[in-house]
Parts: C-alpha cells; sequence; structure tokens
C-alpha cells in the first residue's frame, strides 16, 4: 500500500539547504518578517521563546525540534523581555557566513542559549497546496533521531564533497518524514496528518495514493473506510479540510505536473498515469485546473 506522507515528501522535491547556529545572551528579541520557505531548528543548549503569528507563544529548551514548512513571522527572545529588532529573513540569509555563529543581546561571555537552525526549499510546483496539508509549525521534544539528522544537514551543507547536493536532498527528504511521523496526528490542524491519525480514513487516503489512476467514487473510498457515505465525506472534509474528490483531483494534477515538468513522457500516458481516458479529457480538466494546456505547462518548465 503506497505511503501517502512519503509520496507528498517526495513531490514537494526539498533542495538547497542553508543551516547558521544561533546564540543569544542577557536581554534580546528579534523579529523577523514572513519568509515563506521551510525552516527547521534544533535547541542545542539553553531557553528561549518563540512567538509565531497567529500561534501561541512557545518555551524551546534543549533537545527541542521545530519545523515550520512555510515559515510565517515571528518574533525570537530570551527569557528576559526586550525590545524585538526587526530582521528581513531574506537578506539575513544573503550576507550571514553559515560557518560563523550569529549572536543576539549580550556580545561578552558564554550564550545562555544556542540553536542549530536553517532553511531550504521546495522545488515543486505544487509546494503551496502540499504544504497546506501539512501543519503550520510542528514542535517536538526528546526526539534524538531529529537533532542527528540536524546536526547531519548542518555538516554536509558545509562540506563540499561530491554527490553534496544529493545527500541534502536525501537527508532532508528523511528529516521531513522523520519530524511529520513523530508529530501527533490527534489534534492537529486540518491536513494529511490529521487524516492519517484516523485509522478509517487513512485507509481511503493510503488507497487514493495507491491508485489514483483509478475512477474513484465516494462511495466505494467510504466502503474501503468502513464508513456510509455521508459520514465519510463530512469525517474527510473535516480532517482534510478538502472534500474527497478534490483532494483527489489536487493529487492526481500534482502527479501530472511533476511527470510533464521532467519531461519525456507524452500527454496521452500522463494521462493514463492519472485516470483519464483520453489525452483530451486530460487536457481539458489541466488546463480548467493549471490555467494552461499541458502541452504549454511542459515546454515552459523544461526551458526554465
Amino acid at each position: 500500500m503506497a505511503d501517502p506522507l512519503a509520496e507528498v515528501i517526495a513531490l514537494l522535491r526539498p533542495r538547497a539547504v542553508y543551516s547558521k547556529v544561533i546564540a543569544g545572551a542577557g536581554a534580546w528579541a528579534v523579529r523577523y518578517t514572513t519568509f515563506g520557505q521551510p525552516s527547521f531548528c534544533t535547541m542545542l543548549e539553553g531557553d528561549c521563546i518563540l512567538a509565531v503569528d497567529g500561534q501561541p507563544p512557545l518555551a524551546l529548551t534543549a533537545g527541542d525540534f521545530l519545523l515550520m514548512p512555510a515559515t510565517p513571522g515571528f518574533t525570537l527572545s530570551g527569557l528576559t523581555p526586550a525590545p524585538p529588532v526587526f530582521l528581513d529573513p531574506h537578506e539575513q540569509a544573503a550576507r550571514e557566513d553559515a560557518h560563523g555563529e550569529v549572536r543576539h543581546g549580550d556580545r561578552e561571555g558564554p550564550p545562555d542559549v544556542r540553536m542549530l537552525g536553517g532553511y531550504f526549499a521546495f522545488d515543486s510546483p505544487d509546494a503551496a497546496l502540499m504544504v497546506s496539508l501539512l501543519p503550520s509549525v510542528l514542535h517536538m521534544r526528546g526526539v534524538a533521531r531529529l537533532s542527528l539528522l540536524v546536526q547531519l544537514v548542518r555538516e554536509e551543507s558545509m562540506a563540499q564533497r561530491p554527490g553534496r547536493d544529493l545527500v541534502l536532498g536525501r537527508l532532508v527528504e528523511v528529516l521531513l518524514i522523520e519530524a511529520l511521523r513523530s508529530a501527533p496526528g490527534e489534534g492537529a490542524p486540518p491536513g494529511l496528518l490529521r487524516a492519517l491519525a484516523d485509522s478509517r480514513l487513512a485507509v481511503a487516503v493510503r488507497h487514493m495514493h495507491a491508485d489514483p489512476a483509478r475512477s474513484w467514487t465516494v462511495e466505494e473510498l467510504a466502503g474501503k473506510a468502513a464508513l456510509s457515505r455521508s459520514a465519510f465525506f463530512e469525517r474527510f472534509s473535516r480532517a482534510v479540510g478538502l472534500p474527497p474528490m478534490e483532494y483527489l483531483l489536487a493529487w492526481r494534477m500534482a502527479i501530472a505536473k511533476d511527470l510533464l515538468r521532467r519531461g519525456g513522457c507524452a500527454s496521452a500516458d500522463v494521462a493514463a498515469r492519472v485516470g483519464y481516458s483520453s489525452a483530451s479529457t486530460f487536457s481539458t480538466a489541466f488546463s480548467r485546473h493549471v490555467g494552461q494546456a499541458p502541452g504549454r505547462y511542459a515546454r515552459q518548465k523544461m526551458q526554465r
């Protein structure tokens, strides 16, 4: 049976990792504007406060791991209140030395807190859709494997060894999967994790991912989940944030765009892979969903 979580991460195509050590001492606070790219952090020592826009403040301590798939604005501060220094994450990333340590607050003496943070990019045209299926903030405590993976990402990102980009891409994929499967699905916001935490819905989601070309109906999927049609429709829509057929269409189109982007696959073959009986019916559906015909979409992506 398909693993929807692994498939979503693979389709996001993470790349271009940047990491840095961040330290703070005394009274300090920094305010970052919205970044939009995925970011991660593992706490090495000490404590601090993270206040993400629209979320309650989080107390971070040594051993904690944090992941934000589409980093919004946030304030990071020490335990002593201080007026925040406003920073632009894009400018910071462009000029900071990844080999050095970014220091906030008092410059002298040992730091009160140290963390290893970083960001990467998703190279998928469907990144916004895929990210919308994930929690906006993942905070985990005491998961040693995550801290180890972040350290491996840092070491690889700083080295200039053969195969660096390939290794980094695989490491980040593993980091994302480990973070998402370590996060509690129960009580999560609408999205894929919440659906997979529901044993009934998880069966239906896995069937959709295992055979996206099949002409699924709500009734068939409800049967896989051992629910009535109406109960399944309501439960799925509430858990995922999309009705079943909308989710299936979005997933089919994400697969189609990935195939077209890679090239070497005729439109009729792509159509068959995502459940359309002919290239013309696929072209109509694709144009309606994406805003342009498959051929034009493929040519534009291959020219970049």
